[in-house]
């Protein structure tokens, strides 16, 4: 399959300058009108293999062939975002309060931003959605309009990390098939042989050596990425945009799977299975029923991209 027309070269994402970024150090995103906060690390530029190497345990064919990847500086969020900050999205009740610090990466007017439905059911499926649950069964577009939101409310430009980001955050330097050494996965993430079949709070596993909690298991996170099985062949690729709903990566396993499908190089995908349950005519394009599993957390790119290429990362249309 030749994706080429669909990518976006490497050039627009490199070369980055950080003079529009005020340091290049961890903050905190404050959001006026309330006591919720979302804490940002800072992600250094650098280097790394993306993929696995063949013979790697659980490896899959879509892992490789494996190649360099050049990654500018950017945050991330360093918890998976939780209910209670997604329902600031869906309930819209602060967006006219002023934002005490507002950035200047962004001009876009909050009230342009489509908001999403208020879900009829529990979308948490009784795993609940109280203080520091991590949120579940959005899909890719809600995420996104997440991001675009938080970036008009806060004039700094926020999004979901590419496939090759969230990778290069994972693995925090390492090239092994997780980031710490020896058989203590239980440390670190919440998976199926320690879930007991349920999201938990976020932040209560240890970190990994750049501060990211929950990065293995709890939810599995959104990327920016279209799946593509063969997508690590084409050198010139930062990120491959949304073309379509389906197929979608998700990276880093969730309470739900093994082991070897929480490996930094593991790649997941969405489906339309996850809304098999969904009775409405058309399906949500907010809501999958069946994806409890699933959620995001969100980055910011120390260079924000021009206006004219949000679209590339805040999805318009699924």
């Amino acid at each position: 399959m030749s994706i080429k027309k669909y990518l976006i070269p490497a050039l627009l994402c490199l070369g980055i300058t950080l003079g529009q970024a005020q340091d290049k150090d961890a903050y905190v995103q404050e959001l006026t009108g309330t006591d919720l906060s979302i804490d940002m690390v800072a992600i250094p530029e650098g280097t790394f293999m993306l993929g696995s190497p063949e013979g790697e345990h659980g490896r899959n064919a879509d892992e490789g062939p494996q190649r360099n990847m050049d990654i500018p500086g950017f945050w991330m969020s360093q918890y998976e975002i939780t209910w209670e900050l997604y329902n600031l999205f869906l309930q819209r009740s602060i967006d006219q309060i002023m934002e005490e610090h507002k950035g200047s990466d962004v001009n876009l007017d909050v009230d342009a931003v489509t908001g999403a439905t208020i879900p009829y059911v529990d979308m948490s499926l009784g795993m609940g959605t109280e203080s520091g649950l991590p949120i579940g069964n959005v899909t890719q577009l809600a995420a996104s309009k997440f991001c675009e939101w938080l970036s008009a409310k806060t004039g700094h430009f926020y999004r979901l990390p590419t496939e090759a980001e969230w990778e290069y955050a994972a693995r925090a330097g390492s090239q092994d098939p997780y980031f710490f050494e020896g058989d203590n996965l239980d440390e670190y993430a919440w998976y199926s042989q320690n879930s007991d079949d349920t999201y938990h709070p976020v932040g209560e596993k240890k970190p990994n050596p750049w501060g990211l909690y929950d990065i293995y298991g709890n939810v599995a996170e959104w990327t920016l990425d279209q799946y593509f099985p063969d997508a690590y062949q084409d050198k010139n690729a930062y990120f491959q945009p949304i073309q379509k709903e389906y197929p979608v990566v998700v990276r880093g396993g969730s309470f739900k799977d093994d082991a070897t499908e929480l490996r930094s190089a593991s790649r997941k995908v969405s489906k339309p299975l996850w809304k098999q349950r969904d009775p409405q005519f058309p399906r949500s394009k907010w809501w999958h029923t069946d994806a409890p599993f699933v959620g995001f957390r969100i980055v910011r790119p120390m260079n924000p991209p021009p206006p004219e290429d949000y679209h590339l990362y805040w999805i318009h249309k699924n």
